[in-house]
């Protein structure tokens, strides 16, 4: 579902290091991911990476707006390939459960962040609220009630491929309880 990120050894600074951030956080953590390795992988210096990210929670949370940006584009692009719900989000998944799947890189930062940076915790419900009206937006008027039920549904099935269940299964799951869930009345 997301486009791969395509290193650019002529693209900024800025943007080589937020690069490498979006691959390094999601491959590997942002705990398990120090600033030395982000400074490497993009071919900066430190004080070069320091001029554009002061401390590593502001790399953090650029990484999380990015991709909060780039999901959000991918996942709405992908649910307007299909008319109904029915079949839009469960394609949508399977197609982000193929790539390179490491989880919800904002399920993995609020498990490893916690509280500790509440900016980080904002912008992970943000994405969220953005998910849900995303598929909201798919539903037919007298259905969105059911809005906050689907989005628990798909939260499940991306964490049930997280630890390593057959995406194809979960998604089949998936689609015979939102198709139970739209033939009950609201």
């Amino acid at each position: 579902m997301l486009e791969p990120l395509i290193f650019d050894a002529s693209a900024s600074a800025r943007d080589r290091i937020l690069l490498c951030a979006q691959q390094l956080f999601y491959q590997q953590g942002i705990r398990a991911t120090g600033v030395d390795k982000v400074i490497a992988e993009a071919g900066v210096t430190k004080v070069t990476f320091y001029r554009h990210f002061p401390a590593k929670n502001a790399l953090v949370l650029a990484f999380l707006q990015q991709r909060h940006q780039r999901w959000m584009l991918a996942f709405r692009h992908a649910l307007n390939q299909h008319a109904a719900l029915i079949d839009a989000l469960p394609a949508a998944l399977l197609s982000w459960f193929r790539d390179d799947y490491r989880g919800c890189a904002f399920i993995n930062t609020a498990a490893e962040l916690g509280s500790t940076l509440p900016e980080a915790s904002e912008i992970i419900r943000q994405h969220k609220r953005e998910m849900a009206q995303a598929i909201s937006d798919k539903l037919m008027p007298e259905q969105q009630v059911k809005t906050a039920q689907m989005v628990l549904l798909v939260e499940g099935a991306i964490v049930q491929v997280q630890i390593g269940e057959d995406a194809e299964q979960v998604v089949e799951v998936l689609r015979a309880a939102l198709n139970a869930l739209l033939e009950t009345g609201a």
